[in-house]
């Protein structure tokens, strides 16, 4: 019996955040995000991330889960703290820019310059942010991987 080949994971296209109110959400996410919107709908919105998005849709309450996240990457993480804590929004974790929405979803806010993640200089062209640069650790972590 022949092993068949797996494809590989490649990256991840798009997040989906299960919101109370679209609308809600939009406003509150705007608090500390500038974004174009993709697209929306009555129960749907898409906020465009360049090459991928953060979908939003509505949903019936359930509780919090204490480790369920996603990390959304930023050009300016230190910005995002400022704004949270002027907003009373609590952060939940001494390490990381850990906070809820006020649906229960735990957002990880990581900014661009020091991690391996990375966008073509296309992408960041088209997305305004071609100015952005790595730091010298995020940029050993790609080398050591061949990505760079």
């Amino acid at each position: 019996m022949s092993e068949t080949k797996r494809p590989r994971a490649i990256g991840i296209n798009h997040v989906a955040l299960e919101v109370g109110d679209i609308d809600a959400a939009l406003e509150f996410y705007g608090q500390f995000l500038s974004f174009k919107l993709r697209s929306k709908g009555d129960t749907m919105a898409f906020i465009d991330l360049g090459d991928q998005f953060l979908a939003l849709s509505t949903r019936k309450d359930r509780p919090r889960d204490a480790d369920r996240h996603f990390g959304l990457v930023v050009d300016d993480a230190e910005a995002v703290r400022r704004i949270i804590k002027g907003l009373g929004i609590e952060i939940v974790s001494d390490r990381f820019l850990d906070f809820h929405d006020p649906w229960g979803n735990k957002i990880e806010i990581v900014g661009y310059p020091g991690i391996q993640f990375s966008k073509t200089d296309a992408v960041l062209n088209a997305m305004g942010a071609a100015d952005l640069e790595k730091t010298d650790d995020a940029r050993d972590e790609l080398r050591k991987k061949g990505m760079l």
